[in-house]
């Protein structure tokens, strides 16, 4: 069972509805118009389900006056009973008809599992309450009362419930008229009565609800008075609270503001860590088959499973903020920079992840890490680190090896991930003053970033460290290399070789890439334009925050820069 499921309640779904409307507790069903938001409805740990009419016809892009026919909508409702096991209140609008309709309309909820209608007063075809409400002809008082018998001698199920909707105070007809509707609804059978108002206070209900003095259950939809304390319902009597339309309004906003953004930059890369991503849609959509189709589409075999973070510096330039603990603890949008990278990894399914540490060591959260220490770490530089974590067995399995102060968009480890190559490190091809400011690790590579072209094969031939040739390179290697298959032994015998040089101690990684350059290996380069920063000063720190906070849903701000770790 997934963690998120709820415990499965064996009673039928009439069954508690029923019990929802007659409880002592105030119950709450919440708006949900299709499969999907049924299933988040469940999730979220509401007990039932609210199927709006309004978002109903919404998600169909019709008007909410019966646009949508019965039958459209009892499909709709079929796909949201098979999402979920919660039970369904249907906003069935007058019926959809006569006192005829209504009775198939029930024989139809009841084979699909619906475990309640709620009708309304008010005449066929309808409008919503909210547009023009004063204007809408009431029905007849006997003819309503018809529909709400003939719904109760269909069902053939016992706690079926039918809930009558009153329009009264939506169409300007007073208190007094609210009152003897709902209590002719009563007489005739009605299970629940729903008084609604267009106030945007909750006067009216308040005062239909003393004097109502809970004949029935009373069900009310506080979309205008929202800001209402739910407390103040309890006080009243209320038996449920609809909360009626805020799902498909969320979607709809969310889908404004996303399409919006990728129609403004001709790009997804500003949205695509901003929304649900495309598994969680494959879960919601409880498919199973899923992780067959993960083993043909994302090339899961191919994936690393394990990665060695170089972290053992307390970073030059920042001393004032790193007095008690490591650079990587440094916290970033709420997080520390470290997790920011573990949670990267993990995302990917790199959950093998081992952190050399060095100053401060004790400070590192290990939830999630293997933490390996370099004891000489002030005497030493990033291969001894990089060799403290091999020396621990850490370099057993497909590897990616990274600075610890990295922060970057989920695409470039992905493309790295996916990339089968022995060796490849991502080279940003960007000149932006931000990037220049304290960068170092100049690329040189076999061709230029031609964004415009993909598929081209492009070797890293020298990374120049500190300063940059009199030739201008092709970019800046950010601190991320992957090691892949038989590139794994060839990285173990060059960093063996290395080890046995007198100024060892004082080598950085891309002394170890330049090495296996020499010794003839090739090493493709990932091509990426901005998209990253590291924190090598407190500029870069300030920087790191807007980054982050730019990852996050629909936040503002841009940053990219250049990493250094030991």
């Amino acid at each position: 069972m997934n963690a998120r499921d709820p415990i499965i309640d064996t009673r039928s779904r009439f069954d508690r509805l029923r019990e929802m409307l007659v409880s002592d507790e105030l119950e709450f069903l919440m708006e949900a118009h299709n499969g999907l938001s049924a299933r988040i409805v469940r999730e979220a740990g509401f007990k039932g389900i609210w199927a709006s009419g309004l978002a109903i016809s919404a998600q169909f892009g019709v008007r909410d006056n019966n646009e949508a026919s019965w039958t459209q909508v009892v499909d709709t409702l079929e796909f949201m009973a098979d999402a979920s096991d919660l039970p369904i209140l249907l906003d069935g609008d007058t019926g959809y008809g006569n006192f005829n309709n209504v009775r198939r309309l029930v024989r139809k909820l009841e084979q699909r599992g619906i475990a309640g209608v709620c009708i309304e007063d008010k005449q066929f075809p309808k409008t919503n309450s909210f547009i023009g409400g004063e204007r809408q002809p009431l029905a007849d008082i006997d003819e309503f009362c018809g529909k709400i018998k003939a719904g109760k001698d269909s069902q053939s199920e016992t706690n079926f419930s039918i809930v009558a909707r009153v329009e009264a105070l939506i169409a300007g007809w007073g208190l007094q008229e609210a009152l003897a509707r709902a209590e002719a609804y009563r007489l005739a059978g009605a299970d629940a009565i729903l008084i609604h108002s267009k106030l945007s206070r909750p006067d009216e209900i308040l005062a239909f609800a003393r004097e109502w003095a809970g004949r029935a259950p009373l069900v009310i939809v506080p979309t205008k008075y929202y800001s209402t304390p739910t407390e103040v319902f309890r006080k009243a009597g209320i038996s449920t609270v609809i909360w009626a339309n805020h799902l498909v309004r969320a979607a709809a906003s969310s889908m404004q503001a996303v399409a919006k953004e990728i129609h403004r930059s001709e790009t997804l890369v500003n949205v695509e860590e901003r929304i649900a991503s495309v598994e969680e849609i494959f879960r919601l959509q409880n498919a199973d088959e899923y992780a067959a189709a993960e083993r043909v589409y994302l090339a899961a075999s191919r994936k690393p499973g394990a990665a060695i973070v170089l972290a053992a510096s307390r970073g030059h330039g920042l001393e004032a903020v790193t007095a008690e603990r490591p650079k990587v603890m440094l916290p970033v949008a709420g997080k520390p920079l470290l997790r920011w990278l573990v949670d990267a990894f993990k995302k990917h399914a790199i959950n093998d992840i081992a952190v050399v540490g060095g100053y401060r060591a004790d400070a590192i959260d290990k939830a999630g890490i293997k933490l390996v220490l370099n004891e000489r770490y002030a005497q030493t530089g990033e291969l001894a680190s990089l060799a403290c974590a091999v020396d621990a067995g850490e370099l057993a399995a497909d590897t990616l090896i990274s600075y610890g102060d990295l922060l970057f968009r989920s695409y470039i480890l992905r493309d790295l991930v996916e990339n089968d190559a022995p060796f490849t490190v991502v080279v940003d091809s960007s000149h932006s003053e931000a990037s220049n400011r304290t960068a170092r690790d100049f690329a040189y590579c076999s061709a230029p970033d031609e964004r415009a072209l993909f598929g081209r094969k492009t070797l890293l031939q020298r990374i120049r460290s500190g300063k940059a040739d009199s030739a201008p390179p092709d970019g800046r290697w950010i601190g991320l290399l992957s090691v892949r298959g038989e590139g794994i032994e060839r990285l173990r015998s060059m960093l063996a070789e290395l080890r046995l040089q007198p100024e060892f101690d004082s080598l950085d990684v891309p002394a170890l890439i330049n090495a296996l350059i020499d010794a003839g290996e090739q090493i493709e380069v990932q091509y990426v334009h901005g998209h990253w920063c590291g924190v090598n000063d407190l500029e870069d720190f300030r920087r790191a925050g807007d980054f982050a906070h730019a990852q996050t849903p629909f936040a503002l701000g841009r940053g990219n820069g250049q990493g250094e770790a030991q």
